[in-house]
């Protein structure tokens, strides 16, 4: 495909020398600049991740993540910042070079240039000019991963000069090295407001003690290190925060004193507890003043839990961790975490903190022009949750979740896109999103022709969802009818054809799929268990996508082929109990259906149109009427295994949309999601809190919204 080229005039990409394939290392460059009325623009570009500090104050974090092989580059604006006669500008690069969900494990660099007035005066080459390079001693860097989805939790030593940003020169220089060439583009995606977020209040709080006793679970994203999935080794780590936290032992919490926590004061061994009020993504920041040599923890997590803050819920290590040495500090994280609760806790000495704070990663504000227009309390606060979470999870690319993983999911993006569009006008998110799958030549690790599952990532592993390779066809589908945009469905189509090559190696003698390998995801229930040999889920799903194909590139015989497949679909999967069952196996050479029914394979078949309301009146009432929110309390058809938010239930929702049940959708979506808006001020991955709490997909209760007529333009 044709990427949007970005030059820069004089900077080339450098890192530490000898460094930049080593796990997670991070370097700094500093520079002083004057206040200008002319414009000062600094572009830049890096992997994995920079954050810019002015002043002290955070003011970016990026850049926006692309294909193998390709990088996005930002140009940001400076001016408003530069507020003193001397300003203290300061780029932080973290570099991992690790496999993951989030991040493509290739080398580290960062290449910059900053052009004041017109004139370009410092830029990154070897040696840098008008830049001054230090290592970032402060970060840990032999630490476990943050979960098995992300790279390096963060831990930190502070003393002597740690985090002081008035320093002119470096007080830990690195020698640094060009690195290859990189292939630049432009970022063409909406910047983050980065507004600033307080805790609304810190009012619990308590004592705990560690208890050196206790097991520490081997969880698979420290235990697990290999040659396919990377990272350092238990007996490698310099500081395991993961054990720290899991040997404390906390008090209950007890109603303390109310306050806005701009100031909070921690006795040794203690903790108190603030709140956010709402489920915010973004960089931490807060002012630390030790008044003894100790530690300092930072745990946090989107909900409680009887009370309390389990950091390690939801396979992730919620912690920050500082090694204290006697002295005052800013401090900061350097990637984006998710959290409602911050339990601050200090061990071994006293500490103060003050302005304690969120520099929201989201995308802005300013950008949406839709707003809510009900009158309906709680309608509104389902929307404002709706509207937070579609902010977390579309930051460069769409997220299915801004805490566990980061990861550009397809099948999330599906429901995401929809959003976008009616939030904004626009695609551009959805462009940059589709447009990543399509850069690089092929995928490493997965077979010949699949997509993989979440992008940019790498899967070392070979694991792969070949049911959401089918989903970005659909897609595209839609994209191409939201925005018009036929150029990037032409680039897509030889890969589309290859996709679908892929698949014609699993066709029985009936056109359905047959024994696809790898995980084969219908849902989050037990229809994932139910997707063997035959998983008639997975071939409704296939009908649809060779429908798709057919209409985007004019193939009349896949059309032909659509028909028929879901005609012995329909033949085949109807039980004499009205439901469709959910697959079957081969045995002594036929196929034998499981007798399993799920209520998530009831709406496949109805929403990729197996079934509709006039071919199945009896199962389509039965759904409508005795299905949804509240079966549970009904207590009735407890042989068909029930359906969970991600997908069963947004296509139980949608389905209702599509046959004009405006009632029923409303009553739904309340019925849905009130308590989630109510609880984080987010929409959630499953109907309970024992997952993420923020996911992108959910947002998707904006688009029938809109159908219902809640929504308009600002």
């Amino acid at each position: 495909m044709q990427a949007n080229s970005y030059s820069f005039k004089k900077a080339s990409p450098i890192w530490e020398k000898g460094k930049e394939r080593e796990m997670n290392c991070s370097i700094a460059l500093y520079r002083h600049i004057e206040k200008a009325e002319k414009p000062t623009v600094l572009a830049i570009s890096a992997h994995c991740s920079y954050t810019v500090i002015i002043n002290g104050e955070i003011i970016a974090y990026g850049p926006a993540r692309a294909g193998h092989g390709y990088y996005r580059v930002d140009e940001l604006v400076l001016n408003d910042f530069l507020t003193e006669s001397d300003n203290i500008l300061c780029i932080k690069v973290a570099g991992y070079n690790v496999n993951s969900f989030c991040y493509l494990n290739t080398p580290s660099f960062v290449c910059a240039e900053l052009k004041e007035g017109g004139c370009i005066s410092a830029y990154t080459s070897s040696p840098c000019v008008g830049f001054s390079v230090e290592k970032i001693f402060e970060r840990t860097q032999k630490t476990q991963r943050y979960s098995f989805q992300r790279t390096f939790t963060e831990s930190y030593t502070l003393k002597n000069y740690a985090f002081a940003y008035e320093r002119a020169e470096s007080a830990f220089p690195v020698e640094v090295d060009l690195t290859e060439n990189k292939n630049f583009i432009y970022r063409d995606i909406p910047y983050s407001d980065f507004e600033v977020i307080y805790p609304v209040s810190a009012d619990m709080a308590g004592d705990f003690s560690c208890d050196r006793s206790k097991e520490i679970p081997p969880v698979r994203e420290i235990v697990n290190i290999s040659d396919i999935f990377f990272g350092y080794k238990p007996e490698e780590l310099e500081y395991n925060s993961f054990a720290e936290a899991s040997q404390m032992v906390f008090s209950a919490p007890r109603k303390c004193y109310d306050s806005s926590a701009k100031a909070i004061k921690l006795s040794s061994d203690s903790y108190i507890d603030v709140d956010f009020g709402v489920d915010y993504t973004g960089i931490v920041e807060l002012d630390v003043n030790a008044f003894e040599d100790g530690e300092l923890f930072l745990l946090f997590d989107e909900i409680k839990m009887d009370g309390q803050i389990n950091c390690l819920r939801n396979g992730t290590s919620n912690i920050i961790a500082f090694k204290v040495s006697k002295g005052k500090y800013r401090v900061h994280c350097a990637e984006p975490y998710t959290m409602k609760f911050i339990r601050i806790a200090a061990r071994g000495a006293s500490f103060e903190i003050k302005n304690l704070r969120l520099y929201k990663v989201a995308f802005p504000k300013s950008r949406i022009k839709a707003k809510f227009i009900g009158n309906d309390r709680d309608m509104q606060r389902i929307y404002d949750a709706a509207v937070e979470t579609f902010r977390a999870n579309a930051t460069d690319v769409y997220m299915d979740c801004p805490s566990r993983e980061r990861a550009g999911w397809l099948c999330d993006s599906f429901f995401t896109s929809r959003v976008e569009k009616i939030l904004t006008g626009e695609s551009c998110i959805e462009k940059a999103f589709l447009s990543n799958f399509l850069m690089p030549e092929k995928f490493e690790f997965i077979p010949e022709g699949m997509l993989p599952m979440c992008y940019p990532s790498d899967h070392n592993d070979g694991v792969y969802i070949p049911n959401w390779a089918m989903w970005y066809a659909l897609e595209l589908s839609e994209y191409v009818k939201r925005s018009g945009d036929r150029v990037l469905a032409n680039d897509a189509k030889d890969r589309m054809f290859s996709l679908l090559s892929f698949f014609r190696k699993y066709e029985n003698e009936y056109g359905m799929l047959e024994k696809l390998d790898s995980w084969v995801f219908v849902e989050w229930s037990k229809a994932n268990s139910l997707v063997q040999d035959v998983s008639f889920a997975s071939n409704m799903l296939y009908a649809s996508f060779k429908d798709v194909l057919a209409d985007l590139y004019g193939e009349d015989t896949l059309r032909f082929e659509a028909s028929e497949l879901r005609k012995k679909i329909a033949e085949m999967s109807m039980t004499e109990s009205g439901f469709f069952c959910d697959n079957a196996y081969r045995v002594d050479g036929k196929l034998v259906l499981s007798g399993e029914r799920t209520e998530a394979c009831q709406y496949y078949a109805f929403f990729f149109n197996i079934a509709t309301p006039e071919s199945h009146p009896k199962l389509w009432k039965t759904l409508v009427e005795d299905f949804g929110y509240d079966r549970d309390e009904k207590g009735i058809y407890p042989e068909i295994w029930p359906a969970n938010s991600f997908i069963g239930n947004y296509l139980r929702l949608d389905l209702l949309m599509r046959y004009g049940l405006k009632n029923n959708l409303y009553d739904n979506i309340k019925g849905y999601f009130t308590y989630m808006a109510e609880t984080t001020g987010t929409l959630w991955e499953h109907t309970g809190t024992y997952a993420s709490c923020n996911h992108g997909f959910a947002s998707h209760v904006i688009y029938w919204m809109d159908y219902l007529g809640l929504i308009g333009s600002n």
